[in-house]
């Protein structure tokens, strides 16, 4: 317990420090699936009901929680799971912010989410989360064989996969016909860079740009994200993983759109105006912009004009098409909760049919349909914004795409994240060049490893 008292306040310290720059802007199976009807394992007779609490960083209109948790209510009469938003804003960092200082002073805690492997690791190193394999055993579940993604760490099974995240392209369909451009269907990132060139227009504060790269490390890591095993800056086993050439790439492809073309917002500009990327998308002030599927849902609820899909870009021509970067929420049971058994079972509900209830986002349960996934997103919106949405590319590009290995790093990932970005941005504002940025960020993405092996 001392020790994880000691991570935890770690995390409080970065969680601290990374809070400005969080993700704001995500019939009945038989008793051997992830899908088992649930009612009998958390409804026995003559209990009182058990209250059981959901905590993320969603607010309501972000995630539709209390229709859900409704659903759930009405078939399981001896539980009452309730949801409790633990940010306004819907910022994912104040979210996990808050989750870290209520697993420190022993607030209740029972079903909590993580938005990030590397935040998810985290925890898991803290304590925080109870290992869910004798659950998963007792109900005959095999993670890898149910789900499309498997959050397995050091062999132990601590979350299920919410909302599974798989990258595209948003295109703006007007600017797209303006510059006479097809919607892509299968492309590279060198393809990508000529369309920002053709997409951009004007100068000035009217200037429109044909890119946005937002200043997630996601960004940092373009051509990276599609690498097949390796699609992380480090390893699994935390080395790094700066030398993968596809790092170099990345970074010279972000300069040269930003700097030397001037086809992306740069930089500077989105640090220094602090720029929401569905601002820039909704504005206008961007034709494209490489994001996840959770803006599908967003779009239903806010599209301002006709808005097409398309694959995330290729390193190499010769690439599979739609490889793609792969992420979830991480839903697991509180350490602490008094009532695991029945935060167990909401969490294999919630991650197999409850999403589909919830209506918003992409399930990451192998059995969903990802037609009906697609018709309940889009139902859930406003008609006039869906109007918007072009199904055919969304469909075509969502069945091209192909999840790469997800990497669960160590749990001090996040320090390694925070010490490469610091890199990457004296690099994309001019304060050093592409070589210097790369020995350093090997150089203290080992350090880190190194001072943790100890």
């Amino acid at each position: 317990m001392k020790k994880s008292l000691l991570v935890l306040s770690g995390i409080l310290a970065i969680s601290t420090a990374l809070a400005g720059c969080g993700k704001s802007d995500t019939p009945a199976a038989t008793d051997k699936g992830a899908g088992a009807a649930t009612a009998a394992a958390s409804a026995a007779p003559n209990k009182a009901p058990v209250t059981i609490k959901v905590q993320a960083w969603y607010t309501e209109a972000q995630g539709n929680w209390n229709a859900t948790v409704e659903a759930y209510n009405k078939t399981h009469p001896n539980v009452k799971v309730v949801y409790e938003g633990m940010s306004e804003k819907g910022d994912s960092q104040e979210g996990m912010k808050k989750l870290d200082l209520l697993a420190a002073s022993g607030e209740q805690m029972d079903v909590v989410m993580y938005s990030s492997a590397s935040d998810f690791a985290q925890r898991v190193g803290a304590g925080i989360l109870e290992p869910l394999d004798e659950y998963l055993k007792k109900d005959n579940i095999v993670v890898k064989d149910e789900y499309k993604i498997d959050p397995v760490v050091n062999g132990k099974y601590y979350a299920l996969p919410g909302k599974m995240i798989e990258w595209f392209v948003l295109l703006n369909k007007d600017k797209l016909d303006e510059a006479k451009l097809p919607v892509p269907t299968d492309w590279t990132w060198n393809d990508y860079a000529e369309y920002a060139k053709k997409l951009t227009k004007g100068e000035g504060a009217t200037k429109t740009y044909g890119s946005y790269f937002h200043n997630w490390k996601d960004y940092a890591l373009l051509a990276l994200n599609n690498d097949m095993d390796n699609p992380y800056l480090v390893k699994s086993d935390g080395t790094q993983n700066i030398d993968n050439p596809k790092v170099r790439y990345s970074l010279d492809l972000r300069n040269k759109l930003e700097n030397v073309d001037k086809t992306s917002v740069p930089y500077f500009e989105v640090v220094s105006q602090k720029m929401a990327y569905r601002d820039v998308f909704y504005g206008g002030k961007t034709a494209m912009l490489a994001t996840g599927n959770w803006m599908v849902g967003e779009l239903a609820l806010n599209a301002k004009f006709k808005t097409v899909f398309a694959p995330y870009p290729k390193y190499d021509a010769k690439d599979t098409n739609g490889l793609t970067e792969v992420g979830a929420d991480f839903m697991g049971v509180a350490a602490n909760s008094k009532n695991k058994q029945a935060a167990y079972d909401f969490v294999k509900w919630y991650t197999t049919e409850g999403i589909q209830t919830q209506g918003l986002f992409f399930s990451g349960w192998k059995k969903a349909d990802i037609n009906k996934n697609v018709d309940a997103i889009l139902k859930s919106g406003k008609p006039d914004q869906v109007a918007m949405i072009d199904k055919d590319s969304l469909l075509a590009t969502l069945k091209v795409n192909k999840a790469t290995k997800l990497v669960v790093p160590p749990t001090y990932a996040l320090q390694q994240e925070k010490d490469y970005l610091t890199q990457v941005e004296l690099f994309l504002t001019g304060k050093q060049d592409l070589e210097k940025t790369i020995t350093t960020a090997k150089t203290k993405l080992e350090d880190i490893r190194k001072s943790n092996a100890k």
